[in-house]
């Protein structure tokens, strides 16, 4: 039964060229008939405007309201709606034939190039009906709170350079506007001029956790800051840890799609590896003993697809060994493209050499990547940068002698990993390199759980890697009856935590330490790129009851889907033929060995000792028959740990 006046429909918000016919409805039951009064702004009515519709000429921007009564003396307002007017210089006529309200926009942001500390003002205007709602990228990385018409940035500097696109949107649709590349000058510093990337994407892999080989230590923090890096120099980066073969060709396959036309692409990897006859090779978390080339990836076989993309600089950077004592391997045979150039190896140390990793106090580091990550972020040419690499580590008294990076390259182009992005013409490329990076980004919402006693709890998330996710659980309100609560969690299927061993649960969770604020319990699960199925967090609420005082559990299910790189499938993908030694070479099985839990860390000095070197592995069968053939030679060395298999 109705007892007063209901508004069903409220009038929307539109946004119009000047002199376009709108029309603003309410829609209302009550008793009786009922009468409708218009207003605008400054509660002015509008003459003759005493229906449900109000049909006018949009000149200029205002606000309406409708009143509503009925012939009870009851009296409704609705809510205040604006139509706003662009004032662009854009008439009607270029809106389409066929106009449904769907947005469009009238007004694209404009490319700038300003010097540092300047402001920088980006304004896109769209139509729509009901009115568009605005999202700032930069980059294809969306700007959080950057949600209005104009996009003003205080005080530029290099990070804010780059594209910026809008995305405009309402339940009609949404549309994108063109991009508009922002350029930072620094008067003072030495920049490379006239040369930009349509795009830039890295592909870091950190493998430490080995089923049958010694584990390392440094590849987890070391991907974790140089990815931090190359995210403010506007790299899309995707960062994964302990790879199998099978995972590490799919992952290098789905950087692949990442790369076209004029996109610089750079590939890091730190974990065990050595050279065969001027060929290199990476080695899986799940290769055998002994292992053999097509237990690995070839790392010219990784620079041979990066190029096939045509992209303007590939760079490959290896914090692994060249060691290897087999000198009648036969090495993987790899086409070769017509030269390009653009093309740079960084290598952590020359050939037939071990690179180190040191500790330093609780954190552990390649020396290759602690200085490269010291450099990366200046504005000039790669080589230059590895230079300055190579001549820090020259100097590092832990390795003199032991360690000298190597840097190979063709670069025709004076080229610096700080050039400004510029997507002109790549427009489309760029829409769908987002998209498909952002597939293996893409975190979960934070979310709530209630309880049957009264205790909300709220899920969030978040990662350091791209197949690493952390589930934050925080208690948010209690109830009367409820005391001393705590939370477990639980994850569906069961994911180990491989980080979990004394001395990298601290380094990960010192990452973690602003990530929530103080959640009452975390669970960090690896190895994203194995799940399946969808993700299920058993969250388990222990309370004390406040009448009983018995100690009381309540539990709850929340699906999140797949997150993160397990959105990409990657143990669906095919193996790619060219990744081995040789092309009939057996392919691994796509199901990955069991994990090894990295062994317990002593205390010890600053800098732990451990150089471990590779034997040929078939002379090293006929010297010593046993299944565990190819074991690393241990040598004391003070204070340093090798890297080299």
């Amino acid at each position: 039964m109705i007892k007063g006046i209901e508004i069903l429909q409220h009038p929307v918000s539109v946004c119009v060229p000047q002199n376009y016919t709108v029309t603003l409805s309410v829609e209302a039951v009550g008793k009786g008939s009922l009468r409708y009064q218009w207003f605008r702004s400054e509660s002015e009515e509008v003459p003759g405007a005493t229906g449900a519709h109000l049909v006018f000429s949009a000149q200029k921007t205002q606000l309406y309201v409708c009143r509503i009564n009925d012939q009870h003396h009851n009296c409704v307002f609705s809510e205040w709606v604006k139509v706003k007017v662009l004032h662009i210089g854009t008439p009607v006529a270029s809106l389409p034939d066929v106009w449904e309200g769907e947005p469009h926009v009238a007004l694209q942001p404009t490319s700038q190039a300003v010097c540092r500390g300047e402001k920088v003002v980006l304004r896109c205007a769209a139509w729509g009906i009901p009115a568009p709602y605005y999202q700032w990228y930069r980059n294809g990385n969306l700007l959080q709170d950057e949600i209005k018409e104009t996009l003003q940035i205080e005080n530029a500097d290099r990070e804010r350079e780059g594209a910026y696109l809008c995305a405009v949107s309402n339940v009609l649709g949404e549309r994108w506007s063109e991009p508009a590349d922002v350029r930072i000058v620094f008067p003072d510093e030495p920049t490379v001029t006239g040369l930009t990337a349509t795009d830039k994407v890295a592909l870091l892999i950190g493998n430490l956790n080995y089923s049958h080989h010694p584990a390392l230590t440094a590849p987890m923090m070391d991907a974790q800051e140089l990815g931090n890096l190359l995210q403010q120099l506007g790299f899309r980066v995707v960062s994964l840890l302990d790879l199998t073969r099978a995972e590490m060709l799919a992952a290098i396959e789905e950087f692949v799609k990442l790369l076209h036309k004029g996109v610089y692409a750079l590939f890091y990897y730190a974990g065990h590896g050595y050279e065969c006859m001027g060929r290199n090779y990476l080695v899986a978390i799940d290769a055998p003993q002994p292992y053999r080339q097509e237990n690995c990836v070839s790392v010219q076989w990784v620079m041979h697809r990066m190029q096939e993309r045509r992209t303007a600089l590939n760079v490959v950077l290896l914090d692994t060994c060249r060691k290897w004592y087999n000198q009648q391997c036969v090495p993987s045979e790899i086409m070769s493209l017509a030269p390009l150039g653009n093309t740079i190896y960084g290598y952590g140390t020359c050939e037939d050499a071990e690179a180190f990793e040191v500790r330093d106090g609780e954190r552990s580091s390649g020396i290759f990547t602690k200085y490269l990550n010291k450099h990366v972020l200046r504005p000039v040419k790669v080589t230059h940068v590895l230079e300055q690499v190579s001549e820090d580590l020259g100097r590092d008294p832990l390795v003199t002698g032991r360690q000298v990076v190597e840097i190979r390259h063709t670069l025709k182009d004076p080229r610096s990993l700080a050039d400004p992005i510029s997507t002109v013409g790549h427009f489309k490329e760029l829409r769908l390199r987002d998209l498909c990076w952002r597939q293996a980004n893409e975190l979960p919402e934070r979310q709530r759980l209630a309880f049957p006693c009264g205790v909300e709890v709220e899920l969030s998330f978040s990662a350091l890697f791209s197949n690493v996710i952390v589930i934050f659980a925080t208690v948010k309100t209690t109830s009367p009856c409820t005391l001393d609560c705590s939370i477990i969690l639980r994850s569906y299927p069961v994911m180990e935590d491989v980080f979990s061993g004394a001395g990298r649960s601290d380094e990960m969770d010192s990452l973690l330490l602003s990530s929530a604020d103080n959640p009452d319990c975390m669970l960090r699960l690896c190895g994203l790129q194995k799940l399946q199925e969808s993700l299920v967090i058993e969250v388990d609420l222990h309370y004390t009851h406040a009448d009983s005082k018995l100690r009381q559990m309540e539990s709850r299910r929340q699906d999140i889907g797949r997150p993160l790189v397990a959105y990409c499938e990657l143990y669906r993908k095919k193996q790619a033929d060219g990744a081995t030694e040789r092309e009939n070479a057996p392919l691994l099985s796509m199901h990955p060995a069991p994990y090894r839990q990295p062994p317990h860390q002593l205390p010890g000095p600053p800098y732990r000792s451990s150089t471990r070197k590779a034997e040929n592995a078939w002379e090293y069968v006929l010297k010593h028959p046993s299944p565990r053939s190819n074991e690393p030679e241990e040598n004391d060395e003070n204070e340093l740990m090798g890297r080299c298999l």
